[in-house]
């Protein structure tokens, strides 16, 4: 009975368009109140411990250093010199794109913000040099969804969180999959690019490229700052996300100096109220998780998995549809925190392991973010490029049939996502 209760008032509140956050905040309280002895009060000690979190630090500087990199100039050289590189090919500047994307997936840990970054320079680029517009639009909106799937990404850093899982084991699972994905993309734009004999770039000199890569050196070299500090041991993934927020101000503000000062008190707040979002979210979802705990649903759910004998591929079947749906209605971060503490001990009962689960489930968060009706990079797509919402949509499902044939290998072949982390195996 409450479970009943709890999921069909939480997805009614959600059907009538209460925001998400109220409804599992309220969804839990009313719970609670009706069929547990627990306090009402004790949820507000709850939602105030999730402040305490220091894994959650991670979001508001990741996403601050974001701010300032888009901001600061470093898509645009990053761009640069992935064209450099890979130019020359048949639709070379398509195969740019895809590269650029990767880069700066590597350094903001939002899709939205890649596909932002990267498109509103990259797509006019392309439409200059002869490519369909639509056709740009559809390679960005799919390629920007390595901004959660290459690390550092925030939507790792929540599954994380909502699983007690290590955050370095996520950022390292995702390095593979993230390249994999990324060579899948370039690969059919180059089939494409010979079919429809689209264009290619001169070839550059070498000396071009060293220009180019010395401009974007800056840049490129927060991946390392990044990545580097955190598997070497330096510091951890939360300390990473601090020293990445204060190297991208720097290099933002002294080194490109296409920033000036009086510009971020308003990079400070946009990144602000990204953050307030998205932790109003994240504390709504752990007083719903405390209830899930309490109420003993999760392991309720699991018997029930149990007697039906469902094996480890039929469950993940299962997993990746209910996230295919709820990802067509939700926000990646808010699926991850109402499904990762209903899935995660049915995965540990049945053997799967928590972080080839956890790239599953970014996977799937990937293909939500450009499904229609929410997914935010058909809607950052149509405002950079200007194209109506259905144009866009039409232009990313072609590309949308690879993300899926990519789901089914990650779900089904753990070493893609294991491999790395069973080779460095980080805490």
């Amino acid at each position: 009975m409450t479970i009943l209760f709890l999921f069909t008032l939480l997805f009614t509140l959600m059907l009538i368009g209460v925001p998400i956050a109220i409804s599992l905040g309220l969804a839990s309280v009313l719970t609670i109140f009706f069929f547990s002895p627990d306090s009402p009060g004790g949820l507000v000690i709850k939602m105030f411990e999730t402040s305490e979190h220091t894994t959650l630090l991670a979001i508001p500087f990741f996403l601050l250093s974001g701010a300032f990199m888009t901001t600061g100039g470093v898509a645009r050289r990053l761009i640069d010199f992935a064209n450099i590189c890979v130019g020359h090919i048949r639709g070379g500047l398509a195969i740019g794109s895809v590269l650029a994307c990767m880069l700066f997936a590597a350094l903001s840990g939002s899709s939205p913000a890649t596909v932002a970054a990267v498109g509103s320079i990259a797509i006019a680029g392309m439409v200059r040099s002869g490519y369909p517009k639509e056709f740009g639009a559809g390679i960005i909106c799919n390629a920007g969804t390595l901004g959660i799937l290459i690390p550092p990404s925030i939507v790792m850093v929540v599954y994380a969180a909502a699983t007690e899982q290590s955050v370095g084991k996520m950022f390292i699972a995702g390095i593979v999959p993230g390249l994999l994905l990324g060579l899948i993309l370039m690969v059919a734009i180059y089939i494409v690019a010979r079919i429809k004999n689209l264009p290619a770039q001169p070839r550059a000199s070498f000396r071009e490229w060293l220009r180019s890569f010395r401009k974007a050196a800056w840049g490129l070299s927060l991946i390392v700052v990044i990545l580097g500090g955190i598997y070497s041991g330096m510091y951890t993934p939360t300390e990473a996300a601090a020293v990445a927020a204060v190297y991208s101000a720097c290099i933002a503000l002294f080194v490109y100096k296409d920033m000036r000062i009086k510009d971020c008190p308003k990079v400070i707040l946009e990144s602000g109220k990204m953050t307030v979002m998205l932790m109003f979210i994240i504390a709504n979802a752990m007083i719903f998780a405390h209830v899930l705990t309490t109420e003993q649903i999760p392991q309720t759910i699991a018997a029930y998995v149990n007697e039906l004998g469902l094996s480890p591929w039929m469950f993940l079947l299962i997993v990746n549809i209910v996230l295919l749906i709820a990802g067509n209605f939700m926000e990646p971060s808010a699926i991850i925190l109402i499904l990762a503490p209903i899935f995660f001990p049915i995965a540990m009962e049945l053997g799967i392991d928590p972080i080839h689960l956890g790239i599953i489930m970014v996977v799937n968060m990937e293909i939500g973010l450009i499904t229609p009706p929410v997914g935010l990079n058909l809607f950052v797509t149509s405002a950079v490029t200007g194209m109506p919402l259905t144009k866009t949509i039409k232009a990313a499902m072609p590309w949308l049939m690879l993300l899926l044939v990519f789901l089914m290998f990650v779900t089904y072949i753990p070493g893609i996502s294991l491999g790395l982390v069973n080779w460095l195996y980080v805490d």
